[in-house]
């Protein structure tokens, strides 16, 4: 009986735990997660200066992760370049630091910033100029350690003075020096809440003054270390502090008069411990505070892609809108035919039941929507994912946080999925070598493994950074040997399947550089694999036309073939030592358009062109090298046996993990990147084709895959460019934050929903392949026409294409 029971559950269970129901429960959480978020924005507002300003974490050593926001890491010449763009656009920098001894050791950390020569810090009851005439900069300290009359007489004279000559920025502060002079007494605490309410109003005037208004931050008192404080502050407590910041909070809670930063007292609190007297701030404290500043100031006039903090979401361009335009439209027009076939179905139901017909018979009146439901439905739901794109990474409604780079942070998921994968192994009948199981299984774990290296920023690390290059080059490699494979068996050269395969790699993110408003080469990976696709199929359509079968007849034919080998490998390399004659050919117009950045340039497409030149010549060689090896019956491949002799077997074996650990070691003994890529073209074929002899040589392991990691492998293509948005944040930059300080849960949930929007992208793209590129070429040739009439007017808007 128990039996029974477990086996009648199972299908219950499977049937309510798949993909779709997955679907179902992710949209759920996102509309969850648009309220949750609403309710924050409606509560605290959605300025994430603000956010800068009052609280974070340490998720590591020494780094400062703020709420809900990026924070960008500032050098000389960031901080320069920002002070120059600000007096270039009609502003004027003039930074005033007022307050104690702690106030200047923050005044000193950031003209440091600025300055191009280091200035060293020193102890002064005096105020302090920086002035720099070449980024038009000008930072003071006024030392005025307590608010009494002479800090309003501060205040005072600034609102008598012309608006271009007061500080546009003041941060203040105060409350040690007033408990270590009055010996920590009652009296003095309320002759500090009497003087900042007589010093409020002026503060309050400044900033409301206009265009000449000046941003006032209140620095809180940070906590001491009570048992360094020399003898004569040891009125100086955190029991003191606390009560000075609870009245300057009381008196401050208004906006319209100052801002609050909160959250320099929590780096202060993270790393107090290293303080020399117990009482001032730390460097890495100082620097972090500094760097919190400049985000604050600097943020909303540079470019940084890493920075979010105080930083204006971009606006909506005219074709943005005319996109969403159309996909509203389209989520309109899917659910009017949905309610219309409705009811045409209730009719025809009726219309049965009173003429004695079966339930079973179609409705005839209904199938001709078919066509224009599926496309409208798959529309609407596409446009749905769109609009989730477009708010978690072009709008400050979801938050977005730093990634951040530790071992742990890698090892410990690579090591979950690993587990996962080799958890879920089944038999397969497939018994050929790189079959479909195994190629899906091998693009699944790879691509797990490349978002694993996004969230965590590990491109620092050299031996992973060079590792993933491999993986990169693997899709190539697959992207030749995959499409060679095709053409060398079948033989077909059609103007169908070459729009079908371009379709389905392009689909996605055409629509996303409407959406996103980025250049075609931002998703680098699909104009990569989208041109050697078309390599390949030029190579093998271009006469004489070499296939299996016309092989076989004509012996001749293999010479063609690797004629075009060398053509192409002379080819690829003329275009990577000529550069000149690279861009002659990559920036004619209109395919300009394709292979440059926002900015113009088409250093990034070289780059990435030449990292992996040959790794689509090497698919190649090797699938005609494995048909040649088949052909003269050096290896079996029908069988589930070993691939040739057991001893033979045993030595590819180990000469495929000598060559894996020969890259790893190469891996981890050059010296920088750029050294490391310019040896990487040229053998990167060894690790590839180590691991193809080691997973396909043995029988048993070649009839093993990954079902867990296969799964993946089918949607590895929206993973990889759905992963730039909706999982990651700011381009890739940053990490989505969908619950902001809980980074882990964070993960799984926007991991799951990551997960089934693209399983649904997929899912979409089939559909709309059948009916945008059909199987008949009147149809394709119409749809062809049409495509390019609307993206012409586009082409011509942005300078794609001039007349």
């Amino acid at each position: 009986m128990a039996d029974n029971r477990s086996s009648s559950t199972t299908p219950e269970i499977t049937y309510y735990l798949n993909i779709e129901n997955a679907k179902i429960l992710a949209f759920t959480m996102v509309m969850g997660f648009v309220m949750y978020h609403s309710v924050i924005h409606m509560k605290y507002g959605n300025d994430s200066c603000k956010w800068l300003l009052s609280d974070g974490r340490f998720p590591g050593y020494n780094t400062w992760q703020p709420y809900g926001c990026m924070m960008h890491k500032y050098n000389n010449l960031d901080a320069r370049m920002c002070m120059h763009y600000i007096s270039y656009w009609g502003g004027h920098n003039h930074i005033t630091f007022l307050g104690d001894s702690r106030i200047r050791q923050l005044y000193f950390e950031f003209i440091n910033l600025l300055s191009p020569t280091p200035v060293k810090s020193y102890k002064t009851h005096s105020d302090l100029h920086f002035r720099d005439n070449k980024i038009h900069a000008t930072v003071d300290f006024l030392w005025h350690p307590m608010v009494n009359i002479s800090m309003y007489v501060v205040y005072k004279n600034w609102m008598m003075q012309d608006m271009k000559d007061r500080p546009n920025l003041v941060i203040t502060g105060s409350g040690t020096w007033c408990i270590k002079q009055f010996n920590g007494s009652e009296d003095a605490k309320n002759n500090f809440a009497v003087n900042l309410t007589m010093v409020i109003p002026l503060m309050k005037k400044m900033k409301q003054a206009g265009e000449g208004k000046t941003n006032i931050i209140w620095m809180l008192q940070d906590p001491v270390d009570e048992s360094k404080l020399y003898g004569n502050r040891s009125s100086i407590t955190n029991q003191q502090i606390d009560m000075y910041n609870r009245v300057a909070l009381d008196h401050l809670d208004d906006e319209s008069v100052a801002k609050v930063w909160s959250s320099s007292r929590l780096v202060a609190q993270g790393i107090r411990d290293r303080s020399e007297d117990g009482l001032h701030m730390t460097k890495p404290a100082l620097d972090l505070d500094a760097q919190m500043l400049m985000n604050m100031y600097c943020n909303d006039n540079m470019n940084h892609v890493d920075g979010t903090c105080c930083r204006s979401p971009e606006v909506a361009t005219t074709l943005q809108i005319i996109v969403a335009s159309f996909f509203l439209v389209c989520m309109v027009s899917a659910f009017a035919l949905m309610v219309y076939r409705k009811r045409l179905r209730r009719i025809s139901v009726k219309a049965r039941a009173e003429n004695g017909q079966r339930n079973g018979q179609n409705s005839s009146a209904i199938e001709p929507f078919q066509p224009c439901f599926d496309v409208l439905t798959s529309l609407a739901k596409f446009g749905l994912i769109m609009a989730y794109f477009y708010i978690c990474d072009r709008t400050n409604f979801f938050m977005k946080e730093n990634k951040y780079y530790t071992h742990v942070n890698f090892i410990l998921p690579f090591a979950y999925i690993m587990i996962l994968g080799f958890f879920f192994t089944e038999s397969t009948d497939q018994t050929v070598v790189l079959h479909r199981d195994q190629t899906d299984e091998w693009k699944g774990w790879m691509q797990l493994v490349i978002l694993i290296y996004h969230l965590t920023g590990a491109s620092k690390v050299l031996p992973i950074y060079m590792h993933i290059r491999v993986l990169v080059s693997s899709y190539l490699f697959l992207t030749g040997y995959g499409h060679f494979m095709f053409f060398w068996k079948k033989g077909q050269y059609s103007i169908l399947r070459y729009c079908q395969v371009l379709f389905r790699l392009n689909f996605l993110v055409v629509s996303l550089c409407f959406v996103m408003n980025r250049p075609y080469q931002f998703y680098y990976f699909i104009p990569l694999v989208s041109f050697w696709f078309i390599i390949v199929y030029l190579t093998m359509a271009i006469f004489p036309q070499v296939t299996a079968s016309s092989a076989d007849a004509r012996s001749v034919h293999y010479l063609y073939l690797i004629l075009k080998f060398i053509i192409l490998a002379t080819v690829i390399t003329l275009f990577y030592f000529s550069e000149v004659f690279f861009e002659k050919v990559f920036l004619t117009q209109p395919l300009k358009a394709l292979f440059v950045t926002s900015d113009d340039s088409i250093h990034e497409w070289r780059f990435r062109w030449k990292l992996d030149r040959y790794s689509v010549l090497f698919g190649m060689l090797f699938a005609f090298t494995y048909q040649m090896l088949i052909k003269f019956r050096i290896i079996n491949d029908t069988t589930t046996e070993s691939l040739v002799s057991k001893g033979f077997s045993y030595c590819l074996v180990v000469l495929g993990f000598i060559g894996l650990g020969s890259f790893a070691a190469f891996a981890f003994l050059c010296k920088n990147k750029r050294e490391c890529n310019d040896y990487h073209s040229y053998i990167v074929f060894i690790p590839i084709v180590s691991y193809i002899t080691v997973r396909n040589v043995p029988g048993w392991l070649r009839t093993k895959y990954s079902s867990f990691f296969a799964w993946f492998g089918k949607i590895s293509l929206e993973l990889f460019i759905a992963q730039y948005h909706i999982w990651l944040a700011a381009d890739t930059n940053g990490v989505l934050a969908l619950i902001p300080s809980y980074p882990v849960l964070n993960v799984i949930i926007t991991s799951f929903i990551f997960i089934c929007v693209s399983h649904e992208i997929s899912k979409v793209t089939n559909t709309l392949a059948k009916y945008f590129v059909p199987n008949e070429w009147k149809p394709l040739l119409r749809n062809l026409i049409i495509f390019a009439l609307i993206l012409l007017p586009v082409a011509i808007t942005h300078g794609v294409l001039k007349f």
